[in-house]
């Protein structure tokens, strides 16, 4: 039997919690921002206040559109908002050099270390529900609406009872003898 390291969280295709629906939501975020990243960094790194940041912003650009699609496409979310955690950090750090470079866009620097520092919370909020959710009851529901209960199919059961060959020390009772039938339906025939 193949038993799954890492429990499901839903069915797939169908999400049944709060925190599924927040990962997805959180994927396609992370591509959004990874397409501003990669087409306008300098626009970027302006507006926040990072001089000379054109290359690691791209970089911030290709792990969003790429964490996003692997939280899309995952069965299990969980491990890839763990990587926007790790993402959102290096962000941070990243961020926080611009307050020890001499330049005028010091309250927007602030302003996107405390967006970061949300998208954060949002992220290990996230991370954590799924992590709590796996297995429980509401989330992990099995769909055996496609099964029929025989092993090689529907199909291949129809007629099988047909070629049923009785085996040798099958012994079937006196009173469930087809002769024995018949000779109680007599009986009855002649008393009535």
């Amino acid at each position: 039997m193949h038993s799954n390291i890492v429990p499901q969280t839903a069915i797939r295709g169908r999400s049944r919690s709060s925190q599924d629906r927040l990962a997805k939501n959180l994927g396609y975020f992370s591509i959004a921002l990874g397409m501003v990243e990669l087409l306008a960094p300098r626009a970027l790194y302006n507006a926040i206040g990072l001089r000379g940041m054109e290359p690691v912003i791209r970089a911030w650009g290709a792990r969003e559109l790429a964490t996003g699609v692997a939280i899309l496409t995952s069965h299990d979310p969980e491990p890839w908002i763990w990587a926007r955690v790790a993402g959102d950090v290096a962000g941070i750090a990243t961020v926080a050099t611009g307050l020890q470079q001499d330049n005028t866009r010091t309250e927007n620097n602030l302003m996107t270390l405390a967006a970061l520092a949300a998208v954060t919370a949002v992220d290990v909020a996230c991370a954590r529900g799924l992590n709590a959710g796996k297995g429980n009851r509401n989330t992990a529901i099995v769909n055996y609406s496609n099964r029929s209960g025989f092993p090689r199919g529907l199909e291949a059961a129809r007629g099988a009872a047909r070629d049923f060959k009785v085996p040798a020390d099958f012994r079937i009772p006196d009173a469930l003898r087809p002769q024995a039938f018949e000779r109680g339906r007599r009986v009855a025939r002649s008393v009535a």
